[in-house]
């Protein structure tokens, strides 16, 4: 007796880079083979796999024989389907991904640098090649938000993301506030637990969460940002004063991207510690995990939340976009991956973007000080919402506590360095950025 349901389609992969992802991937995707061929009715089957260095051992459930240290043969192989990008870096990968469009090969990525840095001439090929291009794990690890952002709020004006999306430092401000330990302290903590690499420095300067937030972005907005028109801060100079005081004045610190666009269409994109109102559910978000908040003009507000990165959560993205890959080979032709139009189109200059904001200053202990700090703000039309002096006995310095209303990044630095110049002020003014959530 004949059988209606169709034989699945076999699709054959190449894999370039068998780091903690792209080993997850192979694992994964023999694990849950069984599962996928279920769901797709396709076999998605890792066939060849590229490595810088061959010599390495891999263990024995990988064969020799598909491991080549050359992803040219990845790319030349017409037997191959589908070709995955994991060797990192924007020299290399970038080569990889052209060759592959232009070989016709449908490319799934992770790498949200490349994307960030060179999305816009990746995204123009694959149109003219009509191959299209998968980037889900490239954001907020297994958070599926890319094809949320793409699909799901396809019918809505995003009017703004917030979004925690690097777990390791969200994991070193979860230390800091949770045992009193310093930024040094956390960060060697994250090394330990392998929650951060050997040279953090990608993580804790911000660009990691801003390369994704550019992403989002542009997804958002349809047209690519540069680099160069995002406000980027790190985390290295956060200290346990800056938490202490930020949770005796009801906030908590927290690594945070933000994307909006204001009245004029002028989009905004930033990533560097702010202060979180702590009754707010992204200032709950605690170690690794990563939370992006999206606000749509028909939806509202949606929260999403899970593992930021890792081998399992990341290669769990990898392979959703390995389906929806097999899946246009199978029934059909998908667009590039990235969609331009043009209702936005301009990035609003850091300089204008407004906001609330905290300065913490150590001053003289006499009278007259706030007066003096009162009037140079009060120069540049910037008001101050409220003011902590903890006492300190017995010092002749004080701690000076401001939280400023509304006013421009450009404002804020200008007023920043008048005041720091001083005589009664005694060190370098810390200050960072109050997110009301708001819009």
């Amino acid at each position: 007796m004949s059988s209606n349901v169709p034989s699945p389609r076999l699709v054959r992969i190449g894999l370039a880079g068998l780091g903690n992802v792209g080993m997850g991937v192979f694992k994964n995707l023999r694990q849950n083979g069984g599962l996928l061929k279920e769901r797709t009715g396709c076999v998605l089957r890792v066939d060849r796999i590229a490595v810088r260095d061959v010599t390495k051992p891999r263990g024995a459930e990988i064969p020799a024989n598909m491991i080549t240290g050359d992803w040219r043969e990845l790319v030349a192989d017409p037997n191959l389907d589908v070709m995955v990008e994991l060797v990192g870096g924007t020299t290399e990968a970038f080569d990889l991904v052209c060759a592959s469009l232009r070989a016709k090969k449908p490319v799934v990525t992770g790498n949200k640098a490349l994307l960030a840095e060179r999305g816009q001439e990746l995204f123009a090929l694959a149109e003219q090649c009509h191959v299209p291009i998968y980037f889900e794990a490239a954001v907020a690890g297994g958070i599926p938000i890319i094809q949320t952002v793409q699909e799901g709020f396809v019918g809505n004006h995003i009017k703004s993301i917030h979004g925690i999306i690097n777990g390791t430092c969200n994991y070193i401000l979860s230390r800091m506030k949770e045992a009193g330990i310093s930024y040094e302290q956390a960060l060697d903590e994250a090394q330990a637990h392998g929650f951060a690499e050997a040279d953090p420095t990608l993580d804790v300067s911000g660009w990691d969460a801003a390369h994704k937030a550019i992403i989002l972005a542009s997804l958002s907005y349809g047209f690519w940002i540069k680099p160069q028109d995002v406000h980027v801060e790190g985390i290295e100079r956060v200290t346990p004063t800056e938490m202490a005081f930020a949770e005796k004045l009801g906030y908590t610190i927290k690594l945070l991207s933000v994307i909006r666009a204001d009245a004029e269409g002028r989009v905004e994109v930033s990533t560097r510690p702010s202060l979180l109102p702590s009754s707010h559910i992204l200032a709950s978000v605690s170690g690794a995990y990563n939370a992006v908040l999206v606000n749509g003009d028909i939806v509202g507000e949606t929260l999403f939340y899970g593992k930021g990165a890792g081998q399992d959560p990341t290669s769990s993205s990898v392979i959703s976009d390995l389906a929806e890959a097999a899946a246009t080979l199978v029934y059909g032709q998908r667009h590039s991956g990235f969609v331009p139009h043009g209702l936005y189109g301009k990035s609003k200059p850091a300089a204008e973007t407004i906001s609330h904001y905290y300065v913490r200053l150590k001053v003289d202990d006499k009278p007259g000080v706030l007066a003096q700090v009162a009037a140079l703000l009060g120069d540049r039309g910037i008001g101050i919402s409220s003011v902590m002096q903890p006492e300190e006995l017995g010092s002749e310095f004080t701690s000076l506590i401001l939280m400023l209303d509304d006013a421009t990044l450009a404002t804020v630095k200008e007023a920043i360095g008048s005041i720091a110049a001083l005589e009664c002020v005694r060190e370098t003014p810390v200050w960072m950025r109050v997110e009301t959530m708001e819009g």
